[in-house]
């Protein structure tokens, strides 16, 4: 198990996107600032956010939840973005990267998870 999140690959590819999630939300409109605007980036912060506080937890089951909730929001964002595209705050070809840097971050978690519940059995 890694000492630190930061050595983590899902958090730092889940860092990227959230990075990443930030700058392609900046040109949204500005009466989504309150709205879609928020929501997105507050998901996609939610997810590294998550990965880091389980990481910091006492027990492999507390790092599950907590990856599990991270998972939830990744999702979240992945609606959030598709919403955002389907109103055209989005280019395609940026929800497409979005959406690929998702598809690699939803994997490592899957694969960090399963780890843990063997684990845990």
């Amino acid at each position: 198990m890694a000492r630190s999140y930061r050595e983590l690959l899902v958090w730092q590819k889940a860092r990227t996107l959230a990075v990443h999630t930030y700058k392609a939300t900046g040109n949204f409109p500005k009466s989504e600032t309150y709205g879609l605007t928020s929501q997105v980036r507050r998901a996609s912060v939610s997810v590294v956010s998550n990965i880091a506080e389980g990481q910091g937890r006492l027990t492999p089951g507390e790092f599950r939840r907590f990856l599990g909730q991270a998972r939830g929001s990744l999702l979240e964002a992945e609606t959030q973005l598709a919403i955002a595209l389907d109103l055209g705050f989005l280019e395609r070809s940026a929800y497409d990267s979005l959406e690929r840097e998702s598809y690699q971050v939803l994997g490592l978690l899957d694969r960090l998870l399963n780890s843990l519940s063997r684990k845990i059995a």
